[in-house]
């Protein structure tokens, strides 16, 4: 019998769906961002759940405040990429014996400056002992059936883009965990990425409710991953011919000798939204983000052929499906 290890995050859920009896007409397919319950004709309840777990969740120098706010922002990122602002959030915490009352209030102040940077409120949870630091977040938003925006309804000849740079979470992961000195007008951004990460709720509820959007994903286990799960849903591919690096993410990969790509493409939890636009949108989506004084970048297009590749100076490269992933990265 396989162990966690062997079978990974994504075989565990499979496993486990195809166990359980589907709710009828769901709004929103299983393997989306969020999931959702159909309210009337016109509205949706969109629910998110994800948890925070210390070991692997809250890098070293991360503190207690800093990681109960990044367990609402991973929440928060899912429904931004589906164009939905959240109102409440509930929150079950697994807290270990050694657990201070210092601590309690860090994680108090957390949990609010987070639900409140994106709108929302805390209206209650559970709290219970565990080995290890759980921070559990649940959220509930509303929308129209007519703007929340799936993976699945992606096509081919649509722009593939981003709403920002890649690459900084990885090199400032690399920092803490292999402990990699670097100068300190670079450790300041790259480390910033991994302690204080923003979803971006304002861009993607502001595309979707400009109906400029045909599909989106969050880019929370990497880029290359949020390609391959748009690809897999709307049964397309993707021809890729640029990558947005950050500035900081490009000098740490030349000190040590990194190819910045494999930074940019397999990082992880840079909470950028991955969206597909229809041509005739693309310049309502630039106005949009401009607007928010934000920026889109164009990454690419949407292939019929289901392969998704890079092309570069050198020439095309397949992307490969690699990201985090609970149990085996």
């Amino acid at each position: 019998m396989r162990k966690a290890t062997e079978l990974g995050e994504r075989r565990i859920i499979e496993i486990i769906k195809n166990r359980i009896e589907t709710m009828p007409e769901m709004p929103v397919p299983f393997g989306d961002d969020v999931s959702a319950v159909r309210i009337n004709r016109s509205t949706l309840a969109v629910l998110k759940t994800d948890m925070l777990v210390g070991k692997t969740d809250v890098p070293p120098g991360m503190s207690l405040r800093q990681a109960a706010r990044k367990a609402v922002v991973m929440n928060v990122s899912d429904f931004a990429a589906k164009g939905v602002s959240p109102v409440a959030v509930m929150v079950a915490l697994g807290l270990p014996r050694s657990c201070t009352e210092d601590d309690v209030e860090q994680i108090g102040l957390g949990l609010n400056e987070g639900v409140r940077e994106y709108g929302a409120h805390v209206v209650g949870g559970d709290t219970g002992e565990a080995s290890d630091l759980v921070i559990s977040c649940s959220l509930l938003g509303f929308c129209s059936n007519r703007t929340l925006v799936k993976r699945s309804t992606a096509k081919p000849d649509d722009i593939v883009a981003v709403t920002g740079e890649f690459g900084k979470t990885a090199a400032g992961l690399k920092i803490l965990l292999e402990q990699k000195a670097v100068p300190k007008e670079i450790e300041k951004p790259l480390v910033d990425a991994v302690y204080l990460p923003k979803a971006r709720l304002k861009e993607g509820t502001a595309l979707a409710k400009a109906g400029a959007l045909t599909a989106s994903v969050d880019s929370s286990d990497g880029l290359a991953w949020s390609l391959h799960e748009l690809s897999v849903a709307s049964s397309v591919g993707f021809r890729i011919d640029d990558v947005p690096l950050s500035p900081e993410a490009i000098k740490f990969a030349r000190i040590f000798g990194l190819n910045p790509l494999e930074l940019g493409l397999y990082g992880g939890e840079e909470y950028e939204l991955v969206v597909t636009v229809n041509p005739e949108c693309w310049g309502k989506a630039e106005s949009v983000m401009k607007n928010l004084g934000s920026h889109l970048f164009r990454i690419g297009t949407v292939t019929k052929e289901r392969k998704i590749e890079l092309t570069t100076k050198k020439g095309t490269l397949t992307i490969k499906p690699k990201g985090w992933e609970h149990f085996k990265s």
